[in-house]
């Protein structure tokens, strides 16, 4: 016979995954956009932080500041990169019983 409190330990732990699952399918379905330079760069990612494009107005390149463009890449990238991060992090908490405990994700998630 199976102890009950294991029992309802081995739902909850299945009702997690689930809802872990599902919140990483809709990430990784997810877009999110940051941008730079008052839209000149834009990088695309999804939920899951994987840059999926990169878009850069030609009249930035014709500018011939490679330092620039670097620096506006770089800042697209960023900005992309935290939506992504801040998303997931949302996601992951409200599908799963951690933020009702009062757990805040580490940054590798």
């Amino acid at each position: 016979m199976r102890n009950p409190i294991q029992a309802m330990i081995q739902s909850q732990i299945a009702t997690f995954q689930e809802g872990l699952a599902t919140a990483m399918e809709e990430l990784a379905a997810m877009e999110v956009e940051g941008s730079a330079g008052g839209g000149v760069v834009k990088v695309k990612a999804t939920g899951m932080s994987e840059i999926i494009e990169i878009t850069i107005d030609p009249q930035v390149v014709e500018s011939g500041d490679v330092e620039l463009l670097q620096d506006l890449v770089c800042a697209a990238m960023r900005e992309a990169l935290r939506k992504a991060g801040e998303a997931k992090r949302e996601r992951i908490m409200s599908s799963t019983p951690l933020g009702n405990l009062g757990v805040d994700l580490p940054d590798i998630f």
